[in-house]
């Protein structure tokens, strides 16, 4: 049987029980059907996981008892901070699923001149919780121990000026220069900068030059915005973090 991890704002200590939200106990419940007794692993983003067993099940809250805890860590080595332009649609969803699952350590969506999304009051904090929704799911999915925040949306200049990383990279198939040519370079953290659809413009990629990211391509290919964060998150891994 497969494990089925669930994640909760809630501290965590053996003997005692805990209390799950609402999104959690419908689906462990309605979805599920699990019932008192069954098993669950338990994880609140710091650090390690709990083994729990059901304990009342209800739609609306269902609670759990801890009974043991394993001091694991699955995350990268690499701090990787995604700075991704916001993207129309389901896009953005599918950016924040698959990077959290590569590793991402934050993610920060960003205003750009081809953007074509504007988010204001209530949308922002509404889209926020969306999207820190969808990375929980993929933390419990891939078996990751830590939340990637996402960051709320600011402007790619804000975010090129403030950003700090021992490694700074812009994305644009018309470079020269691949991210594989960074092999020798021993790094802990990069800052990873892809536009939206459309990719950035001549002036935003000199913006960022000039704030000291290096201008790469992944290849002679023209890749989706949703796309290229997987690809590059994956050789980033490779070089520097934890796919051995």
């Amino acid at each position: 049987m497969r494990t089925i991890r669930v994640f909760t704002h809630q501290s965590l200590r053996i003997g005692e029980e805990t209390t799950l939200d609402e999104i959690a106990s419908r689906h462990l419940v309605t979805v599920l059907r699990l019932k008192p007794g069954d098993g669950i692993t338990l994880f609140n983003g710091e650090g390690g996981e709990f083994q729990a067993t059901l304990a009342h099940c209800k739609p609306k809250k269902t609670t759990a008892m801890v009974s043991s805890f394993e001091d694991i860590n699955r995350e990268s080595p690499l701090n990787i901070h995604l700075g991704i332009g916001l993207s129309r649609g389901d896009r953005m969803d599918w950016v924040i699923q698959k990077a959290t699952e590569a590793g991402v350590t934050e993610i920060t969506p960003l205003y750009t001149e081809r953007t074509e999304v504007k988010l204001k009051g209530e949308r922002v904090e509404k889209k926020l919780r969306h999207w820190q929704q969808i990375s929980i799911s993929a933390c419990e999915q891939s078996y990751r121990t830590q939340i990637p925040p996402i960051n709320s949306p600011t402007s790619i200049d804000s975010w090129c000026r403030d950003i700090k990383a021992e490694k700074k990279l812009v994305l644009h198939h018309r470079s020269q220069q691949t991210i594989c040519e960074l092999k020798n370079d021993s790094v802990n953290s990069v800052a990873l900068l892809i536009g939206p659809e459309g990719g950035l413009t001549e002036q935003e990629i000199k913006q960022a030059e000039d704030a000291q990211f290096s201008a790469l391509t992944l290849g002679p290919r023209v890749l989706r915005t949703e796309t290229a964060p997987v690809i590059a998150l994956g050789i980033l891994q490779s070089l520097w973090g934890d796919y051995q």
